[in-house]
């Protein structure tokens, strides 16, 4: 007897076929209805972002082929949209709240170990159990915006002025977060940014006050519709208004700086504007909610739930504007190594000449000074100092020091994608255009660095045993030199690695040094001091105010990184632990100083030619490690995705194909950006 094998029976199919009877007045009924069609939307562990998106496609189809389905489930929405405290996700979900960056840190922190009461009738109680998984907000996410409209479109959620209960609340919340943002808006940290226009006429901030207030009058007393209406156009133009504020102060700060403070007050308010917006579509008595607003206001508030005492989410979202204007800084100084014509091109070899020939003699002071008989602190500390005023001297000298372009050059790059300067899509061929130009600028200087560094070194090296009689370094010494270099047979590659965050955390350094001197106007407070006034003149105070306004941030970051590097080697020594950095233009300059001592004759060809590769991938770790996190940084600071331009790589591919020279040399002409994609 053959037995026909069941067909197996889809449970999204099964699950809206059997259309359960739901009641607005069954709550716990209505919810767990709800729980178990969010637990068929939820994807398997395994499942790619294409999978999670036909999987809600299937949903909304099926959810159009039974009616009776869409009903239930829109009564289930009903059910908790009623008979809930909906005050709290409107005003507090999604929105940090103004309790400093301290406090707020603290709260999470706390809550991390004992999680906050929440009331049963807060909408929020019912939202975490139905996305009640951490990680809920990413398949949320997933799913694109226009999937999630269709989806709250075919609810036909009642979010208008047919249901009195959700308008009240939303009236409430709206006056609440109206409040908030007029005392945010007097702030000092507003107030002294804001230019004179906004502080002589009437303040939006406080204007939109006011007028929430005539508009829940106007609710309470149920005026006619086109009062509602006319007020609510009013209100948004006011909160229009806030927003100019709010550019305006964050298009002044690459000018007058921006502090962590700023930054949370300006955060604070754009939240609170975005959510006052939603709540104006739904109390303004047209029938009509902008569901793509609702959508975020979803979206948010599910992340909101699913990360709500993360540490590490908040620190991301409140610092991104400070991050920014670090970034800035570097990627305005970074164009200064980007080439475009032949003349900036070989003025960048020169630069990088001169620099290389600072190096030279940073090497062999350092060297010397390996002789003295110091502690491993001390010695560390002359190393530092020594690095420091050579890193000085290539900065004030306008030469050029290859490993530091990458931490200033990632900025520029990531500056061709922001999000936060108002371009609708940028141009990914053009991006491909400038990074050519980098790698073509960044081979230049490593270049102009080491076809000096090992020449110059190595006469250095000759000139000192001639002038004194005996080498600087002893053929021991020296091949232990030439062994440091070496790509398996030391550490230097790992090392090398070490210098590459050093690099990338020193142009951090100098942009948050310049971001500072300007925020707290340093050039205008040293030129008005009391003290200095008295014993300097005024044009000689100006003078030196001038040129620490505008070059602190440089010699900041360079001392720092002289430090990172000089210490380095002392703290593995002082701690026991293999941890030292390996500079390119340093270590070549080892290499020819070991090279000199131990001799050409006494040296095997393989070996020196390992040791030279090694050098060279030791600038290859230094480049990538540092171009890759200060990119990093500043693709996250201006709030880029770069999963959003996946057409990029095969761009940058078919401009290396058609234009392979143009990664090592500048054109002489400067020809039409579409023939690049010919």
């Amino acid at each position: 007897m053959a037995f026909k094998k069941k067909k197996k029976v889809d449970p999204v199919f099964a699950f809206l076929e059997e259309s359960p009877a739901i009641s607005v007045r069954d709550r716990e009924g209505a919810l767990n209805y709800l729980v178990g069609f969010v637990n068929l939307l939820r994807p398997k562990p395994s499942d790619t972002e294409e999978q999670i998106q036909q999987n809600f496609d299937t949903v909304i189809r099926l959810l159009y082929q039974f009616p009776a389905s869409q009903t239930a489930l829109r009564t289930a929405i009903l059910a908790q949209l009623v008979g809930s405290n909906l005050v709290p996700m409107f005003t507090e979900s999604g929105i940090t709240v103004s309790r400093g960056v301290g406090r707020e840190l603290y709260a999470r922190l706390k809550h991390k170990f004992l999680p906050a009461l929440q009331d049963h009738n807060d909408f929020l109680y019912l939202l975490d159990r139905i996305f009640y998984k951490k990680s809920d907000y990413k398949w949320v996410e997933a799913i694109p915006r226009e999937r999630w409209s269709q989806f709250f479109e075919l609810m036909k959620l009642p979010l208008s002025s047919n249901e009195p209960i959700i308008i009240n609340q939303a009236m409430v919340s709206l006056q609440i977060l109206g409040a908030n943002v007029s005392q945010l808006g007097w702030e000092k940290e507003i107030i002294h940014f804001s230019s004179m226009k906004w502080q002589t006429a009437e303040n939006p901030f406080e204007t939109q006050q006011f007028l929430i207030y005539e508009l829940r009058e106007l609710v309470l007393e149920r005026a006619p519709v086109e009062e509602i209406k006319k007020l609510s156009a009013r209100i948004k133009e006011v909160l229009k208004r806030d927003r100019e504020l709010i550019d305006e102060i964050r298009n002044r700060t690459s000018e007058k700086g921006t502090s962590l403070s700023q930054t949370f007050i300006l955060f604070q308010i754009e939240q609170k504007l975005n959510r006052m917006e939603l709540l104006l579509d739904i109390v303004d008595a047209d029938d009509h909610i902008n569901s793509s607003r609702f959508v975020d206001l979803f979206r948010s508030v599910v992340r909101y739930e699913n990360r709500k005492n993360s540490l590490l989410e908040f620190l991301s979202q409140t610092t991104g504007y400070v991050a920014y204007q670090i970034a800035e800084h570097k990627g305005k100084k970074g164009n200064k190594y980007i080439t475009s014509s032949p003349k900036e091109y070989w003025a960048m070899l020169a630069s990088a000449m001169a620099g290389g020939l600072i190096v030279c003699f940073v090497a062999i002071f350092k060297t010397l000074l390996h002789k003295l008989p110091f502690a491993p602190f001390w010695q560390g500390f002359i190393y530092s100092i020594n690095y420091s005023v050579g890193f000085i001297a290539i900065e004030e000298t306008k030469s050029t020091l290859a490993t530091k372009q990458p931490a200033f050059t990632a900025s520029a790059v990531a500056g061709s994608l922001d999000t936060k300067k108002g371009d609708e899509k940028p141009n990914l061929l053009n991006l491909a255009v400038t990074v050519s130009k980098v790698f073509r600028s960044q081979t230049a200087s490593f270049v102009g660095n080491l076809i000096i560094v090992f020449p110059v070194t190595f006469l250095l090296a000759w000139a000192y045993d001639w002038i004194f009689g005996h080498p600087i370094v002893g053929a021991e010494e020296g091949m232990a030199m030439l062994r440091d270099q070496h790509p398996w047979q030391s550490l230097s590659l790992l090392y090398a690695c070490n210098t590459g965050f050093f690099l990338f955390l020193s142009g951090i350094i100098a942009g948050y040094v310049q971001n500072k001197m300007n925020y707290a106007r340093i050039e205008r407070r040293l030129v008005e001091h009391p003290v200095l006034r008295l014993y300097i003149s005024p044009k000689k105070l100006q003078r030196v105010a001038g040129y620490l306004n505008s070059h602190a941030g440089s010699l900041i970051g360079n001392i720092s990184l002289g430090f990172f590097l000089g210490m380095a080697g002392m703290v593995g020594k002082i701690f026991g632990i293999p941890f030292d950095i390996r500079h390119i233009t340093i270590s070549a300059a080892n290499t020819s100083l070991g090279l000199y001592s131990v001799g050409w004759e006494q040296i095997n060809l393989g070996f020196l030619i390992t040791v030279f590769i090694g050098v060279l991938c030791i600038g290859m770790l230094n480049f990538i490690v540092s171009f890759s996190l200060a990119f990093i940084v500043a693709v996250r600071s201006r709030g880029i995705h770069l999963r959003d331009y996946p057409e990029f790589i095969s761009i940058l591919w078919k401009y290396f194909r058609t234009h392979p020279l143009d990664f090592f040399r500048p054109r002489k002409r400067i020809q039409h950006a579409e023939k690049a994609t010919e």
